[in-house]
């Protein structure tokens, strides 16, 4: 496991229920239950585990602009101005630093490729550009390699995803919020259609609007209550280092291993942009296949698929009862799989000798929820009035999830949304819309 996020004392269930009910303890869930706390809105945020356990703290802890789905631009731009004043915001520390993003070219039409990204960033005030090897040697300090170029956004930032969320949810309680942990929901109760209730492993709550936010468990409530979402768990491998004082402090994309700062002096690292996805078959995965076909399509030179444990685990979840299965895993904390981390590892010190003798201090994993088109879902539920979703992030939600929470929150509230809400709605898998993975770089 990771370094491990503070456990969140749980508060006592609350007797008159509330406005608000979130489902879920990540990084979307908790900007969710900040932003209702401030507006004066009663908000009860319910987590089967521990705050932040599972992928909101073993990202990278990206936040970035820069190779974004066009679609999610508007929200990412946003997400960026809240990163920045959020620190002042809880009165606490995130770990966040404007650092910049470079993703690197190894040859003059892996960059042209990359440059083509920016026709898309031109309405955003975002200062992404190409830069050539000599601007890319002084963000490289003790790099061995020469670089073509890179795709460079210097407004681009980081923070500590395992102390990020913990402390969002601190200041969300000190706002307002109520917070219980080891409590496992399991279902909805509606009257006239409308939601009415939720049910959890310690009682009912009252309440007239529902977030699901459980990031890689989503679709298994969503079905539950008949709710076709279609989203699909990818592993995601990641290491830490000790640490350095003479390298990079930008965060690197190559080709083979992509690289964070922390700020405990060491390197986040994981695979690059060409390195494989290792994906495990799962009953789900057969399931969804005609709408992941074109996501499928498009990676297929970089996906490589599993036959594992996750088949027959996933496969004796869907014909359990919901409350057992998530009693059972309160944390979801798969086995890394480190023959691809290594082999990133190797990659690093060969380009930045002076990690040759830092030592891997951990190794982990986490299960990233991923949509057919690679954009989430930001919705209301037309069918079950007060019912709404955040979920399916691909791999972006850490970044993302401050403007996400706010998003949220205008649409429970129904305020002026944060940006338009539409690119993000759950009907658009029902609908007849097309479905498009554009997905960035």
């Amino acid at each position: 496991m990771p370094i491990l996020v503070q456990p969140i004392p749980t508060d006592r269930f609350p007797k008159n229920g509330a406005d608000v009910v979130i489902v879920g303890g990540g990084i979307i869930g908790v900007s969710a239950a900040l932003t209702l706390a401030e507006r004066g809105v009663s908000v009860v945020l319910l987590e089967k585990g521990e705050v932040a356990a599972e992928q909101s703290s073993r990202n990278w802890g990206w936040c970035r602009q820069q190779g974004r789905d066009p679609r999610e631009l508007p929200l990412i731009t946003e997400s960026l101005k809240r990163w920045r004043l959020m620190d002042k915001r809880i009165n606490s520390r995130t770990g966040f630093n404007q650092c910049g993003t470079l993703y690197l070219a190894d040859s003059e039409k892996s960059l042209e490729k990359q440059s083509q990204w920016l026709e898309f960033a031109k309405p955003f005030p975002i200062g992404a550009k190409v830069i050539r090897t000599k601007a890319v040697e002084a963000l490289l300090p003790g790099c061995a390699r020469k670089w073509e170029g890179a795709l460079y956004c210097e407004s681009d930032g980081r923070a500590e995803p395992f102390m990020a969320v913990p402390e969002m949810a601190k200041a969300a309680r000190a706002a307002g919020a109520t917070i219980l942990t080891q409590t496992a929901v399991y279902g909805l109760e509606t009257e006239g259609g409308n939601i009415s209730g939720v049910v959890t492993e310690k009682g009912t709550l009252r309440t007239s609007s529902v977030l699901i936010a459980a990031g890689a468990w989503s679709r298994l409530f969503c079905r539950a209550h008949d709710l076709r979402l279609p989203q699909l768990k990818v592993r995601s491998s990641v290491l830490r280092t000790g640490s350095f004082s003479n390298g990079p402090t930008t965060s690197i994309s190559t080709p083979e291993y992509s690289i964070r700062y922390r700020t405990d002096g060491g390197y986040t690292v994981a695979d690059g942009a060409r390195s494989k996805i290792y994906f495990d078959l799962t009953p789900d995965a057969f399931r969804l296949l005609p709408q992941f076909r074109k996501l499928a399509w498009m990676v297929r030179a970089h996906i490589s698929m599993r036959l594992g444990d996750r088949f027959s685990i996933e496969w004796q979840e869907n014909r359990q009862n919901l409350l057992n299965v998530l009693a059972r895993n309160r944390v979801l904390d798969p086995k890394p799989l480190t023959t691809p981390l290594n082999k990133a590892h190797r990659a690093l010190i060969r380009d930045f000798p002076g990690l040759t003798n830092i030592p891997i201090q951990e190794q982990w994993a986490g299960m990233i929820d991923v949509t057919p088109d690679a954009v989430p879902v930001i919705s209301g539920v037309d069918r079950c009035p007060g019912l709404f979703i955040a979920t399916g992030f691909s791999g972006h939600g850490f970044g993302i999830g401050p403007g996400a929470g706010e998003l949220a929150s205008d649409l429970i509230t129904n305020q002026q949304p944060l940006v338009d809400p539409s690119p993000f709605r759950f009907s658009r898998f029902s609908d007849g819309s097309e479905i498009d993975p554009i997905v960035g770089i």
